[in-house]
């Protein structure tokens, strides 16, 4: 195996400077085309070979007192008394861990990791370098380096330069940092450096389970690993809902090294699946904790950690902090965690390299807006949020019907659909991409160009996140807010959360005139009509629905204006259940075709007469 080993890297070292050449032929732009074909057809030569001897070998441990640092006795006598096999107890130093027992792991003496370690006392922060190479750090291993290297990564974003060095001395930490930064590898680095470590095998169950708010984000991670991991010897895994759970059960039976989880399916997992083994769980990270309690899974998260072992190293990742991000973590980290932000100083809340702007549509030419943009940037990457399912879904049918080319994903889809969308996307060169806030939290998506919110986020926050789509790792991007002339104190609030916006300045006469031609066509076709008006009722039910009632109240909403981008010439009937002071409950019948414009809302209570009320915009 050492022999392979060293074939390998000797292999990847010449393939490393060949791609370097490469690199510098092409940027030389040389006229020498079959010297390129040459260095390229050597470099896919040289890929073979790695790709061989990397499969027959392990990385060789040469100074085992570099890999293994001291560890408290208690911890280690705990972690050993959970160690609960299929059968029969590991043999050898199987687990000599990582993580502590009371306190902290000590880093090796004389070391960066021991003066940064030495430099921070308590839990405010953290003072370290806010970029450097993977390599400098201590204790990274072979494999690791190797899987980081194909994936074209050398150097650390500051979130990473501030989170692995004290993640690999197996402390706490609490994260915060701006959508795109690199939160994914700042934890799954140290997690597969502490299963190395640990010589976790798959007989031991489960050693690390990442908690993930989506199937996306889970399913991106899970790619993201499987890279990292290529060069190491790990079974890992992913449970989500919508997949077959008789197979995940069987799959978690056989042991994962590694797992990514969604909570509702993780929860189910750790209750009801009678051969899964994490009760020797040494790892356990949460990503986009906030979006976890934001789309409702406190609960099961309280219920999660009850289950889990409580002797562990855990790790909280988030875009935004706020008391409830806050308050799981003081449930789920030890006392002592560390605390990370790299963005707190910041000036802004988004990226430099990200161009945002605003636009103030007539309500009832908001489609028309948006079918002139797409048209014209047909040949870029675009992802456009909208506020229901069945919004995307009628857009989605009606953009495709007449020629314009769209994908789509939202909660409804069944899974496989979501997952076969999502991949074709991201490897598209330029594509539209129409979507819900399923989309708008932690996928790595690359290249995209302009994001469109056709429909406003709740708050700031889920701003925050759907632009953070694009301009990722460097790159730049665009982003455009579509806002009515009543939303426009939605600015306010942006500005209070150091989002910096603009209003972008566009000619009417080059907006295409389709209102005409869109009411005849839902008119006459019946599966588009019956889709129009399930997709308005979808997105004012949206709306009335909005945590911003000052920004976007649904009573200042123009009905009969807002039906005519779905293709409506009279507006349908909706039902809005609402509460009234938190007390009783009140069903809302919107109507907007019999009063035009101002639209009327008619309340009807328990016990109570009907009352009628105009509504101005």
């Amino acid at each position: 195996p050492c022999v392979n080993w060293f074939s390998s890297m000797k292999s990847f070292n010449k393939m490393k400077r060949l791609r370097q050449a490469l690199q510098k032929l092409q940027a030389a732009k040389h006229p020498d085309q079959a010297l390129i074909g040459k260095v390229e057809g050597k470099i896919h030569q040289l890929e073979k070979l790695h790709s061989q001897a990397a499969k027959k070998a392990r990385p060789p441990v040469t100074d085992v007192s570099k890999l293994k640092a001291p560890v408290a006795a208690d911890a280690a006598d705990g972690i050993q008394e959970r160690m609960e096999t299929n059968g029969d107890a590991p043999s050898g130093p199987q687990f000599e861990p990582l993580l502590p027992g009371s306190g902290r792991l000590p880093a090796p003496p004389g070391t960066a990791a021991a003066a940064a370690a030495a430099a921070q006392s308590n839990s405010t922060g953290v003072a370290v370098a806010d970029t450097a190479d993977f390599a400098s750090l201590d204790g990274l291993s072979e494999a690791t380096l190797a899987g980081l290297s194909d994936m074209g990564m050398s150097s650390m974003t500051p979130i990473q330069a501030r989170s692995i060095p004290h993640l690999l001395q197996g402390r706490d930490l609490m994260a915060s940092a701006k959508t795109g930064s690199g939160k994914t590898l700042a934890f799954l680095v140290p997690a597969v450096e502490l299963m190395r470590r640990l010589e976790f095998k798959p007989r031991n169950g489960t050693g690390c389970i990442v908690i993930s708010p989506t199937r996306e984000l889970s399913l991106q991670t899970y790619g993201v690993l499987q890279e990292l991991v290529k060069h190491h010897n790990f079974r890992i895994g992913v449970v989500m809902g919508g997949t077959n759970r008789a197979e995940e059960a069987r799959n978690l039976a056989k042991g994962c090294t590694i797992l990514i989880a969604t909570p509702g399916r993780l929860l189910d997992h750790l209750q009801n699946t009678e051969h899964f083994l994490y009760k020797n769980l040494a790892c356990l990270i949460l990503d986009e904790a906030d979006r976890i309690l934001d789309v409702g899974f406190e609960e099961e998260m309280k219920q999660i950690l009850r289950l889990l072992p409580k002797k562990r190293q855990s790790m909280l990742f988030t875009a935004t902090l706020n008391d409830r991000t806050r308050a799981l973590a003081k449930e789920a980290l030890r006392t002592e965690c560390l605390r990370v932000g790299v963005d707190d100083q910041e000036v802004a809340a988004t990226v430099d390299s990200l161009e945002q702007g605003y636009v103030v549509c007539p309500a009832e030419r908001r489609f028309s807006v948006l079918y002139t943009f797409l048209k014209k940037n047909r040949k870029r990457k675009v992802m456009v949020f909208m506020s229901s399912c069945l919004e995307v879904k009628f857009y989605y049918e009606l953009l495709n019907y007449i020629d314009l080319p769209v994908m789509a994903i939202h909660g409804k889809q069944k899974q496989a659909k979501r997952t076969q969308t999502f991949f074709q996307f991201g490897s598209a060169e330029s594509a539209t991409l129409l979507c819900t806030d399923v989309a708008a939290r932690g996928l790595d998506i690359p290249r995209v160009d302009w994001i469109v919110q056709y429909d406003p986020p709740d708050d700031p926050k889920e701003y925050i996140h759907r632009v953070g789509r694009t301009a990722r790792a460097g790159a730049s991007g665009r982003a455009l807010l579509m806002l009515r002339d009543h939303e426009l104190s939605f600015l306010v609030y942006l500005r209070a959360a150091k989002v910096r916006v603009t209003e972008y300045e566009f000619s009417w006469s080059k907006v295409s005139d389709i209102q005409t031609q869109l009411e005849k066509l839902v008119e006459k076709n019946y599966y588009l009509c019956r889709s129009a008006q399930e997709a308005y009722k979808g997105f004012v039910r949206a709306y009335a629905s909005h945590a911003l009632k000052k920004c976007f109240a649904v009573e200042r909403l123009d009905l009969k204006a807002a039906a005519k981008n779905f293709g409506l010439a009279v507006p349908p009937l909706v039902d809005l259940d609402v509460r009234a002071s938190g007390k009783a409950s009140a069903r809302r019948r919107v109507h907007g075709g019999a009063t035009g414009p101002g639209a009327a809302i008619k309340f009807k209570k328990s016990g109570q007469r009907k009352a009628v009320r105009k509504l101005h915009n």
